[in-house]
């Protein structure tokens, strides 16, 4: 690693009472400053020498030093204009950082990387953390990988099995390969969280199944079911659809689906078929 740029955990508590930085709750924001994790998360995703990152939020730069200290370049994304100053401060003599001031829900994303291939690496603001991760998964131009800290229920839903799906898990799934690295304790927080954290590591396919169209049209049924995910499929469709369902029966019954299953028992591999049979 390159010593200058390591700090401890007390290193980065005593920069947090010298410049008067605050998390602020309605960021989401609770600062990491446990070196461990950092590079726990650096090796789950594999960065290496030359690599692009892509850092959302990077806070007070402890994750974007372990990045940088393996030689990868980082561009941060960060939307706090207090933390902006302290990185361009703290980190811009470092060539192979570069920062962008902005809301990474929305931000263009060709334009922060220039159309190179990248990957993902974050601790996500708690708060906007799967509207940003289907902003990336779900862009013209996403990553080959998303390796990021969420609250340990929402990965345990993006990565759910058949029986516990909901739309974020058929979301991730369908746009990548997705599974919880490790389990994250509050302790290792400025301020700790109530909740547990998780670190998912997903490899972001190159195809996602089905059309764009096909994919529109799933999601669209599969909200419409899963707002009524204690009815079977076929009740919640129709009444989604205000169509017979007698009629939604025969359809889901032909693709060898029970109309009487609940939603969260489906993969993703079976709503596109429904998508197929019921198109808008």
């Amino acid at each position: 690693m390159t010593e200058h740029l390591q700090r401890t955990a007390a290193d980065w508590q005593r920069i947090l009472r010298k410049h008067d930085i605050r998390p602020t709750r309605s960021m989401g924001q609770n600062f990491l400053i446990e070196p461990a994790i950092v590079a726990h998360i650096a090796d789950v995703a594999e960065v290496g020498e030359g690599d692009l990152a892509i850092e959302i939020g990077p806070g007070m730069g402890i994750l974007t030093r372990e990045l940088l200290s393996r030689g990868a370049r980082v561009t941060g994304v960060e939307l706090d204009r207090d933390l902006a100053g302290f990185l361009t401060a703290d980190l811009g003599g470092i060539d192979r950082f570069s920062l962008v001031e902005r809301d990474a829900r929305h931000v263009e994303i060709e334009h922060v990387t220039g159309g190179e291939r990248y990957q993902v690496v974050a601790n996500l603001p708690y708060s906007v953390a799967t509207v940003i991760i289907r902003h990336f998964m779900e862009s013209a131009t996403p990553p080959h990988r998303m390796t990021v800290m969420v609250q340990k229920e929402v990965a345990e839903r993006m990565t759910a099995k058949p029986g516990e799906m909901s739309l974020l898990g058929l979301a991730t799934q369908l746009y990548a390969d997705a599974h919880i690295a490790f389990v994250v304790p509050p302790d290792v927080f400025l301020p700790p969280p109530k909740v547990e954290s998780a670190v998912v590591d997903l490899i972001v396919r190159e195809r996602p199944p089905g059309t764009p169209e096909q994919r529109d049209r799933m999601f669209q049924l599969a909200t419409m079911a899963f707002q009524r995910k204690r009815k079977t499929i076929s009740n919640g469709l129709s009444m989604g659809l205000d169509r017979p369902k007698a009629e939604l029966d025969v359809t889901l019954e032909r693709i060898e689906i029970d109309p009487k299953r609940r939603p969260q028992t489906l993969n993703v591999e079976e709503w596109l078929q429904i998508a197929l049979e019921i198109p808008a």
